[in-house]
């Protein structure tokens, strides 16, 4: 394998990683929010969910040789802020808080497809794990807004 490649590899998955760390922490916002209302369930759901992509993209990370991110970096400090503004407004903001955060991780995973120095085992792993995750969670999401 050809090192430049797995280093930019590595910078994508980690990159793709620090967005889950983001997702995390923002759907732990999410479900304080919403503690006591039945769309709780489906939000600790979708946590875990990422929690379980995170984890995934760890390891990948890991087998390349290289350290995993520990922190959400500049993206999830920018979420976290859109998130807890959205709590001050109301269920419906919160939602879309959300739901604008899973598009961006779905362009985030669509792009690493797309782009030639990602190792087609990484590329496996989006397209068969973490992408229809992503694509669940944002019809899952829009439907709880449409709900309110």
């Amino acid at each position: 394998m050809n090192t430049i490649h797995n280093e930019h590899c590595i910078d994508v998955c980690n990159s793709l990683l620090r967005g889950e760390i983001s997702a995390i922490e923002t759907y732990t916002q999410a479900i304080e929010k919403f503690r006591g209302e039945p769309e709780v369930a489906m939000l600790e759901n979708i946590r875990r969910e990422h929690i379980a992509s995170a984890n995934r993209l760890r390891e990948n990370v890991h087998e390349m040789g290289a350290a995993a991110s520990t922190d959400s970096g500049a993206w999830g400090t920018w979420a976290k802020a859109v998130q807890g503004a959205a709590k001050l407004m109301g269920d419906t903001m919160a939602l879309k808080a959300l739901c604008e955060g899973e598009e961006h991780g779905e362009k985030s995973y669509r792009k690493a497809l797309d782009d030639e120095g990602v190792m087609l085992s990484c590329k496996e792993m989006i397209r068969t794990e973490l992408l229809p995750r992503q694509i669940r969670h944002i019809g899952i999401i829009r439907g709880l807004a449409k709900a309110q």
